[in-house]
């Protein structure tokens, strides 16, 4: 295996450092989450098996992002490594920021990389970032609440069982909720969910001529049906919610369905943490039968900087970090449902991780979102819940504003969009599309 072929051909090397006579540290921007702050813990056998030493800069994950592409943008230089995600790895990849992932150890099987994953974070079918972990987005429900609305949740439901099932499970008179969904502001947030949402009723960002599309009945429908939904079924205030505010609330057992992030299955099912922890289902995202899931696909990679001059050390790292033996070292010490989750097909061979109750719903999940065929009619970006060019950060925030409050019944669905048409045409135009 990579780990223990590392450390055998690594012996010289090691011998060396301890005589001074080589001694190289590289330094990693990364993003302050759990399974980056548990690498950071392993970090130690990495420099003990190749005699570099790893100089960690954490920070959050807006912050990050600011920090890293100003780096990148400037030639800063201050980063051997960066975390980064399927967004910016195939721009930063096309403009000749990143250095190329080509040349990895055959120990290191890239080819065992999820194709979802090595898809979205490739250009023209060049790897520019190693993922160190996957995701995608699915349904967590509470089986309790189902069986006592009389319902049977399918593997792959549609919206309208979804809004169903919603409806049937809300009591307002114990604070439950049917479902609770993202509507805060914000292109990772609520921007990421509505738009994921929104490929499953045939909408789209761009047509073929980058010419936006918020004018269209597929982008009413999927408003006019998202507000309907969470109107009837959802949580006071869902406008404001994101990630950490449902999670709170399906903890708490006030959400009887949550369509979000596939690694948050983890924290539902986990009794120390979750009061509902054993009566929890999963399902894929829904559909309108249009051939589109409403799921998403993300992952947080590890990529070198152009420019760099450790870039042999930075591969070093990479190869360590996202092997299919570090995944075993973390089984070994922390358990399977802590591993580093939907990076690699083997992971998915495993019996001992197929018996964690989610992992055959995030694989499915991950593998029926594809970045490179998203939506229903053709479009000209890579993406599924955003488009990769350099301009969609800043003009889904701001479409994502106008949409939150339309949630919050400050304006009208159709005032919104027409909002979201004219601010992200001017954008475009701008910006010589």
């Amino acid at each position: 295996m990579y780990l223990k072929s590392a450390l055998r051909a690594a012996t010289a090397v090691s011998m060396i450092a301890a005589s001074g006579a080589y001694a190289e540290t590289i330094t990693i921007a990364t993003v302050n989450n759990g399974d980056m702050i548990r690498m950071q813990g392993y970090t130690d056998q990495f420099t003990e098996a190749t005699g570099i030493d790893v100089e960690w800069v954490t920070l959050e994950e807006n912050v990050l992002r600011q920090r890293v592409t100003t780096d990148i943008t400037t030639k800063g230089g201050q980063f051997d490594i960066m975390t980064i995600g399927m967004y910016e790895t195939p721009i930063w990849g096309a403009n000749g920021w990143l250095v190329p992932l080509d040349d990895l150890s055959e120990e290191y099987d890239a080819d065992d990389i999820l194709p979802a994953m090595a898809g979205g974070l490739s250009h023209d079918g060049t790897l520019y970032a190693a993922p160190f972990y996957g995701e995608s987005s699915m349904i967590m429900y509470r089986t309790d609440l189902m069986e006592q609305a009389g319902l049977d949740m399918p593997d792959a439901p549609t919206w309208e069982f979804v809004r169903e099932a919603a409806a049937a499970m809300t009591d307002r008179e114990n604070g439950i909720n049917g479902i609770c969904l993202r509507g805060k502001a914000g292109w990772g947030e609520g921007g990421a969910l509505i738009t994921a949402m929104s490929n499953s009723f045939g909408a789209r960002w761009f047509d073929m001529d980058w010419k936006p599309q918020f004018h269209t009945q597929a982008w009413a429908d999927t408003l006019t049906f998202y507000k309907g939904m969470m109107d009837e079924s959802g949580p006071a205030g869902y406008a404001t919610n994101g990630f950490n505010e449902n999670l709170a609330l399906f903890q708490q057992g006030k959400c009887g369905m949550w369509i979000d992030a596939t690694v948050a299955a983890s924290f539902v099912t986990n009794p120390d943490e979750s009061t509902v922890a054993d009566s929890v289902g999963f399902a894929l995202a829904p559909d309108t039968g249009l051939g589109k899931r409403a799921n998403w696909l993300w992952a947080w990679a590890l990529a070198i900087p152009a420019g760099t001059q450790k870039e042999d050390s930075a591969k070093q790292f990479i190869e360590w970090a996202t092997s299919k033996d570090y995944i075993e070292l973390v089984a070994e010490n922390e358990g399977w449902a802590n591993v580093p989750p939907g990076a690699r097909t083997s992971l998915y061979e495993n019996p001992n991780y197929m018996d964690v109750p989610f992992a055959q719903m995030t694989l499915d999940s991950i593998l029926s979102a594809d970045p490179n065929d998203s939506t229903v009619e053709e479009t000209p970006y890579v993406g599924v819940q955003f488009a990769a060019i350099p301009e969609f950060a800043g003009i889904a925030t701001e479409v994502s504003q106008e949409f939150s409050a339309a949630y919050a019944g400050q304006q009208s669905v159709e005032e919104a969009l027409e909002k979201a048409q004219a601010l992200t045409t001017d954008a475009m135009e701008a910006a010589g599309y």
